[in-house]
């Protein structure tokens, strides 16, 4: 099966290609500046309920912010988290899982023991109790994710690399005189490359809705910033009220996650079609 066949791979490819994009051309796309207030204007509906504001499609939030461009700028915040903290938690995992199936031994016990320590912390607890110590902002909440989310990564590195590291090609490499180091970053990693994209899909989605839910507790993103989470957060008092304020942020974060779930799950089946 090719990728361009696969219904849940093009579909989730597409909707988080159209979100980069908007993150992208956030400035272009933004009818207002999204921190911009304006008090007369507070909580307006949407263009489809009665008393919309014309020049507000998506109406304005509880400080008369447009709505519209604060979710185009929120998706600049989810995918900053999401590619920041798989690319860090991508560069441990991956790090500490080849070294532990390529040296075996007392390396794999000590790194498998770290692995098991990691495994059997809650991320979103620990995630909690340090940012309330450290302090929530963007930074910070990269960070904590980054750090949090890299054993599923050593987990498949491994597993991965324990069954590669006696295939024929990498004995060939070491009967020439190729180093450890090199064979396990030029014939081993690009090996097992396949299985740790499928990972990353899933670790971005999860440091998404870490975010989210960190900023909805407070301990995230801090205002004024336009985070997803945050702008549930801002509105859960006027849930009753103005629904739309909580709903449409809630769809955009429902929309990335699953278009990245949708994209890995594909990106899995392919894979599997092929061997």
């Amino acid at each position: 099966m090719t990728a361009l066949r696969h219904g849940g791979f093009m579909i989730g490819g597409t909707v988080l290609l159209l979100l980069i994009l908007v993150a992208v051309f956030a400035p272009l796309l933004a009818p207002h500046d999204p921190y911009l207030q304006s008090l007369t204007t507070r909580t307006k509906p949407p263009f489809w309920h009665e008393g919309a504001l014309p020049g507000h499609p998506l109406g304005t939030d509880q400080l008369g912010r447009d709505y519209l461009s604060r979710l185009i700028y929120g998706t600049r915040i989810s995918l900053a988290v999401g590619f920041g903290a798989v690319l860090i938690s991508g560069a441990i995992g991956i790090s500490l899982g080849v070294m532990a199936g390529y040296f075996g031994g007392w390396t794999d016990t000590c790194i498998n023991a770290v692995i098991t320590t990691r495994l059997s912390l809650p991320v979103v607890l620990v995630a909690l109790a340090i940012v309330a110590v450290v302090g929530g902002s963007l930074t910070v909440v990269l960070l904590v994710i980054g750090l949090l989310l890299w054993d599923q990564f050593a987990v498949v590195a491994r597993t991965a690399t324990q069954q590669l590291r006696n295939a024929e090609y990498v004995a060939a490499a070491r009967a020439m005189g190729a180093g450890r180091w090199h064979i396990m970053v030029r014939e081993i990693l690009p090996n097992i490359r396949a299985p740790l994209i499928v990972v990353a899909t899933v670790e971005m989605a999860n440091a998404v809705l870490i975010e989210a839910a960190l900023s909805f507790l407070g301990l995230g993103v801090q205002a004024p910033l336009p985070s997803w989470g945050l702008m549930l957060s801002e509105g859960k008092n006027f849930m009753f009220f103005s629904p739309w304020i909580i709903t449409l942020p809630g769809l955009c974060l429902f929309a990335l996650a699953l278009s990245i779930n949708l994209l890995g799950d594909g990106l899995r089946d392919v894979q599997g079609s092929r061997r």
